[in-house]
């Protein structure tokens, strides 16, 4: 298996995002996208298939050896080395023509999440880091038609009275029986919001919001944002406090506010 440092990895995961978003952007808002119901009742559209199988040719070509494991399509492979892809995070904004959506790109090694790509072309944003290489967001440069890369970090907010909170649909709470905790800590808290999905973990890196929680997740729906929240300084969890991307939810903070926070979501 040929051997690649993590930042060979880190640019073949941006160029890979330059060819999925420019796949992307082509079919939102499209008059002929097609969507279908999955069999969780979630939608799928043929630019979310079309997208991951993009995503797959060009892991076949370029990353050979490395396993993969995408929302629509599964896992491909046994390598210690998986690319984890939700072609499009937020379906549900991208069908019904809200910007807020993204590819999400994410290299694990032996499980272990060491790069993410969050490119969201509709808000003309991209979010990355690696281990060890810091978080970063491109976004439009001061002047028109440019863009811009900054290093991101976490807020330094260490009460809830101070912090800005975001959180998933309350009816995932409800079902998963912490809707009266959930309601007492945002009550807390100094302001709340529901941003969704990937938007609520990069505005958390990017120290816009103090924390973010999610009550159910999938693997693909979270191994690209914890490198960026880590690098920028956070702490990613499950909701009972289990490190990293694998509890089947989330709680993502600024790492001052995490233990104050758990409590809440565990009654």
């Amino acid at each position: 298996m040929a051997e690649y440092t993590l930042q060979q990895d880190l640019k073949f995961a941006l160029a890979l995002a330059d060819k999925v978003d420019a796949f992307t952007l082509a079919r939102y808002g499209a008059n002929d996208l097609l969507v279908e119901t999955k069999p969780d009742m979630t939608p799928v559209s043929d630019a979310d298939r079309g997208a991951e199988q993009l995503i797959l040719d060009q892991l076949a070509e370029h990353r050979p050896g490395d396993s993969v494991l995408g929302e629509e399509f599964g896992v491909h492979g046994d390598s210690s080395r998986r690319w984890v892809i939700d072609p499009i995070d937020g379906t549900k904004n991208f069908v019904r023509r809200v910007p807020v959506w993204a590819t999400l790109i994410a290299l694990l090694v032996d499980d272990e999440p060491v790069l993410g790509v969050v490119s969201s072309p509709a808000l003309a944003r991209r979010w990355h880091a690696a281990t060890g290489l810091g978080a970063f967001v491109t976004e439009p440069g001061a002047e028109v038609g440019s863009t811009a890369t900054r290093q991101i970090r976490v807020s330094g907010v260490s009460e809830l009275s101070d912090a800005s909170l975001s959180y998933a649909s309350l009816n995932g709470w409800k079902d998963a029986g912490k809707l009266d905790g959930l309601l007492d800590l945002l009550t807390t808290a100094w302001r709340t919001r529901g941003y969704g999905d990937f938007y609520s973990y990069a505005l958390l890196a990017e120290g816009a919001v103090d924390a973010a929680f999610e009550p159910e997740l999938e693997l693909y729906d979270m191994a690209a944002l914890v490198p960026v929240v880590r690098e920028a300084g956070g702490r990613f969890t499950s909701v009972a406090g289990v490190e990293g991307c694998h509890g089947g939810n989330a709680l993502a903070s600024n790492g001052r506010l995490h233990e104050a926070i758990l409590p809440y979501l565990n009654r």
